[in-house]
């Protein structure tokens, strides 16, 4: 008896020995992601919406027409090259703030490759470097996107249901607050109508809660977004040209078309040909400085030049000047003197002084109605290439704006489709061409209206007689 109590308190303590030496690991349990699904599904929505960006039709569409449009070869660039490089260049940088936002969600991994997914993706950038092989062949890339267009629409319909909810809610305690003695029984019935409905609204949402984002631990959602992230990476520098000899999975390049990719031509270097290949930039290469890597090297792409609108912080306002001068030049009998007053008002001093040396000499008679006929043809000509770009700017700023706030963000709208990037000289070239257009059509149509008033009075006063 003695000697089996002695061979307990022995194996006791070298077992309390060995925990000491050794501890028993603690067990992690998996956090879901919560609340953060819905900014989540908005990185998701943005992966999704660039890589359909970088599909063979929109990369046909974006050399044949974003590219192209008259106003863009008129007053921001007609060097294809240049044009090719602001928007891989945006691509880039929407691709970098997701990341950015991404690398934030991933320190709630458990999994430590995952938590520095901040380094391994810069690394990747820089050298093409992917020590896990995180970037995806083309069948499983469309697989992840069906499954996180999935979930982008789940996780859209819980905020929706908790809005909802959220309204019913403050209905409910308002209807409570009020004091209606009587009509007791109908604010009863309407009670137990709302009452039903928010039962029926939460009910909903522990549906949606399990089926969307917001049961999803952060390993798994963030490994889903991780390798989306390196394969529209690869992607981008496949279609533009910038792999530099890295080797991505082949259907990568199998998924591109001969339609859908461009190459220099032999014969002109500047030029492009739609042929088998990549999309190479001559003059706008990105080159990555080893100090600043490859985000920050291509961010320097998306600088405006000093002689640009964007670096005047002019952009949005001259957008929203020519939206108006449009309105004005398709119906200018309605225009008043108060509103030719406001639109004068919204003009910078530069335009100010080319409209008084173009109108100066002018005469005060506006009656020639050919001459009035040509100043139509005129500022439709004009207006056919800048408003374009004025209402792609107000588009590009407010789909951002809405961003901020939204839960499904899209940008359809590139920044060389804008007037960011616009030449200020020949903008406001332009716009003083359409304010001098402005000017004779809106007196001609105040001269013609009072003919008519006139010969009216006439009209009247002699039938009187």
């Amino acid at each position: 008896m003695a000697l089996d109590t002695w061979l307990i308190k022995v194996k006791t303590a070298i077992s309390h020995s060995i925990d000491s030496i050794l501890p028993v690991p603690k067990l992690t349990k998996k956090s879901n992601v919560g609340v953060l699904a819905f900014e989540i599904a908005g990185l998701m929505t943005k992966l999704l919406h660039l890589w359909q960006s970088l599909a063979d039709k929109n990369i046909i569409r974006l050399k044949n027409e974003s590219i192209s449009l008259e106003g863009v070869r008129k007053i921001v660039s007609n060097d294809e090259s240049f044009l090719l490089g602001l928007a891989c260049a945006e691509m880039v940088e929407t691709l970098r703030f997701v990341a950015k936002t991404l690398c934030r969600i991933s320190e709630h991994c458990n999994d430590s490759n995952l938590r520095s997914f901040d380094r391994l993706f810069n690394e990747f950038a820089d050298s093409g470097h992917d020590p896990h092989g995180w970037v995806l062949n083309l069948k499983d890339m469309e697989a992840k996107n069906k499954r996180m267009d999935r979930y982008v629409t789940l996780t859209s319909s819980l905020y929706r249901e908790m809005d909802e909810l959220s309204i019913v809610e403050n209905g409910l305690r308002k209807l409570m607050s009020q004091s209606c003695e009587h009509e007791h029984s109908i604010k009863e019935q309407k009670m137990v109508d709302l009452q039903q409905k928010i039962l029926w609204h939460k009910q909903e949402i522990k549906q949606l809660k399990q089926r969307s984002l917001w049961s999803r631990s952060f390993d798994t959602v963030t490994l889903l977004l991780v390798r989306s992230t390196f394969t529209v990476l690869a992607r981008i520098k496949l279609v533009f040209g910038l792999s530099h000899g890295c080797m991505y999975p082949p259907s990568l390049s199998r998924s591109l078309s001969a339609s859908a990719t461009v190459y220099p031509s032999e014969n002109n270097p500047d030029s492009y040909n739609f042929v088998p290949g990549q999309l190479k930039f001559c003059k706008q290469e990105v080159n990555i400085d080893s100090h600043k890597g490859f985000f920050d090297s291509n961010k320097k792409l998306l600088k405006p030049p000093d002689s640009t609108l964007g670096a005047a912080a002019l952009a949005l306002h001259y957008a929203n000047l020519i939206i108006v001068m449009e309105k004005m030049i398709r119906s200018p009998q309605l225009v008043g003197v108060d509103a030719r007053d406001d639109l004068y008002s919204m003009l910078p001093s530069s335009i100010r002084s080319s409209l008084r040396a173009r109108l100066k000499g002018v005469g005060f008679s506006a009656s020639d109605p050919v001459l009035a006929g040509e100043w139509r043809d005129a500022l439709g000509r004009i207006l056919g290439w800048l408003s374009p770009l004025a209402h792609n700017m107000i588009k590009w700023q407010s789909e951002r704006n809405f961003e901020q706030q939204n839960l499904l963000p899209k940008t359809n709208v590139l920044l060389l489709q804008t007037l960011y990037f616009a030449n200020r000289e020949k903008t406001e070239s332009a716009i003083t061409e359409l304010l001098v257009g402005l000017n004779y059509i809106w007196r001609f149509e105040r001269e013609m209206n009072a003919k008519a008033l006139f010969n009216g009075f006439l009209n009247l006063k002699s039938s009187g007689m």
